[in-house]
């Protein structure tokens, strides 16, 4: 719960609290359950590396997965990366990737590094809601594609893509199809066991474990997907992520992800009746209030607005006694506006005076109606302000 004199915090899609019951799971590995999981002769070692296969298991549980078909990162970043550069440069030169103008930097990034290297590249645009359609991805196939990566569910407006039938068209033709899972995981259902997907990061913070621990999924079924490793050096992870496996963190992201297992029906519920109350209450008190993502088709804990007539840098400054954010936690150091609300089409007014309200698992509905009365005020006060300026243009 809060504690008293610190923000409502509604910025779960930054990151998330250690759950109570994943960190006391996690503490006797910092203890006297030290040993490291390669280490194979001893009982230290068997009791760490038992530990890593019991939470892999358990994450292989939430995804509907084969726990083999798991392998542990440092997060999502990593994860990205090992999926979209291992693929690439296991693969012929002068190959081609699909991906879309409103993915998280962790795989735009990469994406244009290796673009600048030789690689081919589509960023397909999306609509208003931050989706890319499944027939652009079905056009943008050439002979030489060798991966599409799609988000799961956008991290700034919390809009869902079409997976499935996104991934039904790369598996016709015989294309590898990544998907950044981050904030999806643990938040809605995912069976991989049917869904055609063969490459999937997801990351442990964003679903109440530890920060420093992800994993990337690849597909076991068909034909074997090759990928480069990032790392070398003793052949970890089925030689595909070398370094010592933080167990720790292992075993809290596995209790993690067995606690969201069981809670994410009726807590998935509770948050988006919560963001309901938020919309609504944020409607009745103010106007030209403009909602960025699909109506129904989102996260239900996610609600990303825009506010006309207010000024962005004022509008976040302006907000004391919570906590949210104008944009993904990923691109503080940049100054520009949100890349996915560009692609969008939103213009760049709309775009600088957005806000992110990430609701999570101790969110209540009194800090929602809290939320509402601190926004409708703090934007009331700026549109006055703005209005008595001489030659004031709303945004």
């Amino acid at each position: 719960m809060p504690q008293e004199g610190r923000p409502i915090y509604l910025d779960h899609h930054a990151t998330t609290p250690v759950d109570a019951r994943v960190l006391d799971a996690m503490l006797p590995f910092f203890g006297e359950k030290f040993g490291n999981a390669s280490s194979v002769n001893h009982a230290f070692g068997w009791e760490a590396a038992e530990a890593v296969e019991a939470a892999r298991e358990k994450i292989a549980r939430l995804l509907h997965a084969d726990p083999r078909s798991l392998i542990f990162t440092s997060g999502a970043t990593e994860a990205n990366n090992l999926a979209l550069k291992g693929v690439v440069q296991a693969a012929s030169p002068n190959s081609h990737v699909i991906t879309t103008a409103a993915e998280h930097r962790s795989v735009l990034d990469p994406l244009r590094r290796l673009a600048r290297r030789g690689t081919e590249l589509t960023v397909l645009d999306v609509d208003s809601s931050a989706r890319v359609r499944p027939d652009d991805v079905a056009r943008a196939m050439r002979p030489n594609t060798v991966l599409v990566s799609i988000i799961y569910a956008n991290n700034e407006v919390g809009s869902l893509n079409s997976v499935r039938e996104i991934g039904q068209i790369c598996r016709e033709r015989g294309v590898p199809f990544h998907t950044d899972a981050v904030q999806a995981v643990g938040k809605v259902p995912l069976d991989l066991s049917d869904l055609p997907v063969d490459l999937l990061s997801a990351s442990a913070h964003k679903l109440y474990g530890p920060k420093g621990v992800g994993i990337l999924f690849f597909h076991r079924g068909g034909p074997r997907i090759a990928i480069e490793p990032l790392l070398h050096g003793g052949g970890h992870e089925q030689r595909l992520r070398s370094g010592t496996l933080p167990v720790p963190l292992i075993v809290g992201f596995g209790e993690a992800c067995r606690i969201a297992e069981e809670e994410m029906p009726t807590e998935a519920t509770r948050l988006a009746a919560l963001r309901e109350r938020l919309w609504a209450g944020l409607c009745r008190e103010i106007d030209g209030i403009v909602l960025n993502g699909h109506p129904t088709e989102r996260l239900p804990g996610n609600l990303n607005v825009s506010f006309e007539g207010v000024d962005g840098e004022a509008l976040m400054t302006g907000l004391t006694g919570i906590a949210v954010s104008s944009g993904s936690a990923c691109t503080t150091a940049d100054p520009e506006p949100s890349h996915v609300l560009r692609a969008m089409g939103r213009s760049d007014g709309l775009t600088r005076a957005s806000l992110r309200f990430g609701l999570g698992r101790n969110t209540t509905a009194d800090q929602i109606d809290q939320a509402i009365a601190t926004v409708v005020a703090t934007v009331r006060r700026l549109r006055e302000v703005r209005a008595a300026l001489p030659n004031s243009r709303t945004g």
